[in-house]
C-alpha cells in the first residue's frame, strides 16, 4: 500500500507516541479489543517524515464539498431535527489512534484523521455546520440514543446486535491486518497454511481470534502444525515479543498496522482479512434508529464516492485497502454471539 505525501509534512516523536494510545475506537469493528500499537520508537523512520501531517496544518489540505442537493432535500423531508440548530454534531474518538481519529500533535482539542475528514464532509454535504465532539468509545452508544450527538464516526463496525438500536451507513470495509517484524522472512499471509507453526498475537475473545483459531483447525485437519495463539494484556509486551522474535505475527486493525509501517518502520503488513468473519463486515456512520438521518447521510457518501472525494480521503490516510464501492444502509453485520 502506498502512502501519499501531504503538503505539510510534520511527523515528530509526539506522532509516534500517539500510536501507544488506547485503540477503543479502532477496535469497534470487532467483538472486543485488539493488540495495541507498539511502544514509540526512539527515532521516527526518516522516510515517514513526508508521509503524514499530524498537526493542525492537516486541516489546510482536508477535502471539502458543496451541499448535495438530493441529501439536503432528503434531510428536510425526513423530519430530523439536529441537536444544535444548523449544525451536525458528530461524536469522534479524539483519544483513538492514527489514522482514523486522533488529536493533532500540536493541539489536544483538534481531532484529525479519516473519520474526522468524512464527518466534516457529511456536514458540508447536508448543508450543515460541522460540530465535532470528542467522545470515549464506551460513551457513543448512550450519546446517540439520548440525542446528545446526531451521528457517530468512531470506527464502528456493523453488527446485528447494534442494528437493533442504531442505523448504519457504511463507508469502509472492516479490515484486520497481519503484521510481522520488519526483518521477518515472512512475506505473505493469505491462507491457513501461511500461519502453520507460527506464534500469532491476537486479542482474547475477539472475532479475529475466532478467525485465527478456525485457520488453526483447518491446518490441523490438513495434517499441518496448527500454529499458536499468543495473548498479551499489555500492548507494549506484545510489541516487544514481536520485535524480539518471541512471536512471529500480530493481528491489528489494518489501518493502524499500515500507518505504523509507514511511520515507525519497525513492522510490515503481510496480509489482511475482514474482521467480521464469516460475513463481509463494514464500518458505518451511526445514528439513532429510525430518526430519518441515515438516508441523507448515505446520499452524501454516494456523492463522495461518485466525485472522487471518497478516494481522496482514504488515499491521504493510507487506507485504500478499506475502500467500498457503495454506501449501504444497515447491511448484514457481525452475527450475534
Amino acid at each position: 500500500m502506498t502512502t501519499p505525501g501531504i503538503a505539510r509534512p510534520a511527523l515528530r516523536l509526539a506522532a509516534a507516541a500517539t500510536l501507544a494510545l488506547g485503540l477503543a475506537g479502532l477496535v469497534g469493528c470487532s467483538t472486543a479489543g485488539a493488540p495495541a500499537a507498539p511502544a514509540p520508537a526512539a527515532e521516527t523512520n526518516a522516510s515517514a517524515e513526508a508521509a503524514f501531517d499530524l498537526t493542525t496544518g492537516n486541516l489546510d489540505t482536508r477535502p471539502h464539498i458543496e451541499a448535495v442537493p438530493e441529501a439536503v432535500a432528503a434531510l428536510q423531508e425526513s423530519g430530523f431535527t439536529p441537536v444544535q440548530a444548523g449544525k451536525l454534531t458528530v461524536a469522534l474518538g479524539g483519544a483513538g489512534a492514527p489514522p482514523t481519529s486522533f488529536f493533532a500533535e500540536d493541539d489536544a482539542q483538534t481531532i484529525i484523521g479519516s473519520d474526522a475528514d468524512f464527518a466534516s464532509l457529511l456536514a458540508e454535504g447536508l448543508g450543515l455546520e460541522y460540530a465535532p465532539e470528542n467522545v470515549a468509545w464506551a460513551d457513543w452508544p448512550l450519546g446517540i440514543e439520548s440525542g446528545k450527538y446526531d451521528i457517530a464516526l468512531t470506527n464502528v463496525g456493523v453488527t446485528e446486535e447494534r442494528k437493533e438500536l442504531f442505523d448504519f451507513a457504511t463507508y469502509r470495509d472492516a479490515v484486520m491486518g497481519f503484521s510481522v517484524a520488519a526483518g521477518s522472512e515472512i512475506t505473505e499471509i493469505s491462507e491457513p497454511a501461511d500461519v502453520s507453526g507460527l506464534r500469532v498475537i491476537v486479542g482474547s475473545g475477539t472475532n479475529q481470534e475466532k478467525f485465527l483459531l478456525d485457520w488453526f483447525d483447518q491446518n490441523e485437519a490438513a495434517g499441518l502444525a496448527p500454529g499458536e495463539a499468543v495473548y498479551y494484556e499489555d500492548s507494549a509486551a506484545g510489541s516487544l515479543a514481536l520485535a524480539s522474535g518471541r512471536a512471529d505475527v500480530s493481528i491489528d486493525p489494518h489501518s493502524l498496522a499500515a500507518f505504523r509501517e509507514a511511520t515507525l518502520g519497525e513492522t510490515r503488513v503481510v496480509g489482511s482479512f475482514n474482521s467480521a468473519y464469516p460475513v463481509n463486515g463494514q464500518v458505518g456512520a451511526v445514528t439513532a434508529k429510525g430518526n430519518g438521518l441515515i438516508e441523507p447521510v448515505a446520499l452524501v457518501f454516494s456523492a463522495l464516492l461518485s466525485d472522487g472525494t471518497y478516494d481522496e480521503v482514504l488515499e491521504r490516510w493510507g487506507q485504500e485497502e478499506e475502500a467500498v464501492t457503495e454506501s449501504l444502509i444497515n447491511p448484514p453485520g457481525l452475527p450475534k454471539p
